[in-house]
C-alpha cells in the first residue's frame, strides 16, 4: 500500500485513506487487464467515474416503485402513436448454420446456451425460460411475423438486426434475407454491423478466434456493396431522411474516418444520397462521434462504468469467479451520462431490461442484480423525458438492448418469470409520452 500512496502523492493526488489496491484491481477488470497502477487510475479516472475504491464503498441501491408492472398481457385499445421511436436490438442466432455446427456441435443455436444456465447465488434467476414464443426457430416463416406483431402491439417502432460480415462471409442473416425476398414482415428495421471477431469466450477479443474480421480499404467497399440493397429498402429506418447504419465497435477500424468517408462517397456515387452513421458506446468507449467521422452515438448498456457488488451478494456459489453489479447504479450512471451528453452531442439513449450472461459464461458471468420491470420502466421514462427536453423532435429515438438476447438474460420477449412485464413496462413508458414532443 505504501508504494501506491507514494506514487499517488508524487502525482499530486490526495488518496482515500481506505483505498484498497487489491480490491480495486479485483473489482475492475479493465484496470487489471490494462496493468495500470491502481491508485493512479482511481485518482485520475475512478473517482470521476464513481468507482468503489474499497469494500466499504460498495452498496446496493434498491428501487422503490410507485406501482407494480403487471405480468399478464395488458390490453390496449389502439395502436401506440408515440413521439419517441423505440428500436430494439435483435439477435438472429436462433437457427442452425453450418459454421456453428462445426464450432459448437450439430444443431447449435442460442437456445443451446440458454438451456444450460445455472443459478450462481441465492434467488438467482437461471435458466431463462421463454413462454409465449417458446424455443422458436427463425427458419419457420411465421416466427418473425409473430415477433413483429408482439413488438408493434407493445410500442416498439422497429428492430435493429445484428449483421455479421467477415470479409465477404455473411452469417445469420436469415431474417433480413426473408424481408428482402418477400417484403414481409412489413416493419421498420436497420442493421448494426457487429464488426468484431467471433471467439469462444463470446467477447470479441483476441482469444481462440473462430472467425475474424479483416478490416481494409477493399473490405470497407465490399461491405457497403453487400448491404446496399438493405439500406435502400422501403422499410429501412432513416434519420434526417438518411439510412441509419450502426457500427458496433468503430475503434476496431484501422481508420474509422476514412471508412466512413469511403462509405459516404460510394453511397452518394450510386445515387442514393447521404448515409447516417452511428456508433454504439461499447466497452467504455467515450469518444465523440466526430472522432470516427460518424454522425451520432448510441448508448449501449450495460457497457458503462460500474463497480461490482459481488461481495454483498448472499449465497454466492464458492466456484463463482464472475462479477455482480447493481442494475440501479448502472441505470443512474447511464442516465447521468445521457443527461450531460445530450445537451451538446447527437447521442441517443440506450436502456436494458436486465443483463445476465450466465448461460454463456457460467461461473465467470457478469450479472446485474436488482433488475426489475418497474426500475426498467423508470429508466425508459426518464431518458425519454431527457431526450424531449434536450434534443429536437426528429432526434427522439431510444434504443433497447435487447429484444431477444436470451443467453445474456436481456430480452423483452415474454418468459416464465416475468411474463409480459418487460413489454408492458415498455408500452407504458412510451404511452406516457405519446403525442408529446
Amino acid at each position: 500500500m505504501d508504494h501506491y500512496l507514494t506514487e499517488g502523492w508524487k502525482k499530486g493526488y490526495k488518496p482515500n485513506p481506505k483505498f484498497d489496491p487489491s480490491f480495486y484491481v479485483a473489482a475492475h477488470a479493465d484496470v487489471a487487464e490494462a496493468g495500470v497502477e491502481p491508485l493512479t487510475h482511481f485518482a485520475s479516472d475512478g473517482l470521476r467515474e464513481g468507482r468503489a475504491g474499497c469494500k466499504e464503498d460498495v452498496f446496493l441501491e434498491p428501487f422503490q416503485p410507485a406501482f407494480d408492472i403487471p405480468h399478464e398481457p395488458m390490453v390496449f385499445g389502439s395502436p401506440l402513436e408515440s413521439a419517441v421511436k423505440a428500436i430494439a436490438f435483435f439477435l438472429p442466432q436462433f437457427h442452425p448454420i453450418p459454421e456453428n455446427d462445426r464450432w459448437w456441435g450439430a444443431g447449435f443455436t442460442e437456445w443451446t446456451n440458454v438451456r444450460r444456465g445455472e443459478p450462481q447465488f441465492s434467488e438467482h434467476y437461471q435458466p431463462h425460460v421463454p413462454s409465449t414464443l417458446g424455443y422458436y426457430d427463425l427458419r419457420e416463416p411465421d416466427v418473425l411475423q409473430r415477433q413483429v406483431q408482439l413488438a408493434r402491439e407493445y410500442g416498439i417502432y422497429g428492430f435493429c438486426f445484428y449483421y455479421y460480415w467477415f470479409a465477404g462471409k455473411v452469417l445469420l442473416d436469415l431474417p433480413i434475407r426473408r424481408i428482402l425476398e418477400t417484403g414481409k414482415p412489413d416493419f421498420p428495421f436497420c442493421i448494426c454491423w457487429a464488426n468484431e471477431n467471433w471467439t469462444r469466450r463470446w467477447d470479441g477479443r483476441e482469444s481462440d478466434i473462430l472467425i475474424s474480421q479483416q478490416h481494409s480499404h477493399d473490405d470497407d467497399l465490399a461491405f457497403l456493396r453487400n448491404v446496399e440493397n438493405i439500406l435502400v429498402h422501403k422499410n429501412y429506418i432513416r434519420v434526417d431522411d438518411k439510412p441509419l447504419l450502426i457500427v458496433y465497435q468503430p475503434a476496431l477500424l484501422p481508420d474509422a474516418q476514412a471508412t466512413a468517408e469511403r462509405w459516404r462517397d460510394y453511397f452518394r456515387g450510386q445515387g442514393h444520397g447521404e448515409l447516417f452513421i452511428a456508433a454504439t458506446q461499447t466497452f467504455s468507449d467515450t469518444s465523440p462521434a466526430s472522432k470516427y467521422g460518424f454522425d451520432a452515438l448510441i448508448q449501449f448498456p450495460p457497457h458503462t462504468e460500474a463497480s461490482p457488488v459481488t461481495c454483498l451478494i448472499e449465497g454466492l456459489d464458492e466456484s463463482f469467479e464472475g462479477r455482480v453489479y447493481d442494475y440501479n447504479q448502472t441505470k443512474k450512471c447511464a442516465m447521468d451520462e445521457f443527461r450531460g451528453l445530450s445537451r451538446s452531442q447527437r447521442v441517443y439513449p440506450g436502456v436494458m431490461p436486465s443483463w445476465d450472461n450466465t448461460a454463456r459464461r457460467g461461473n465467470r458471468a457478469g450479472v446485474w442484480y436488482n433488475a426489475s420491470p418497474e426500475s426498467y420502466y423508470d429508466w425508459l421514462t426518464n431518458v425519454i423525458n431527457i431526450s424531449q427536453r434536450n434534443r429536437p423532435h426528429e432526434e427522439h429515438f431510444v434504443f433497447i438492448n435487447a429484444w431477444n438476447e436470451w443467453a445474456e438474460g436481456c430480452h423483452l420477449e415474454p418468459d416464465r418469470q416475468y411474463g409480459y412485464a418487460w413489454l408492458n413496462a415498455t408500452r407504458l413508458a412510451l404511452q406516457s409520452n405519446s403525442g408529446s414532443g
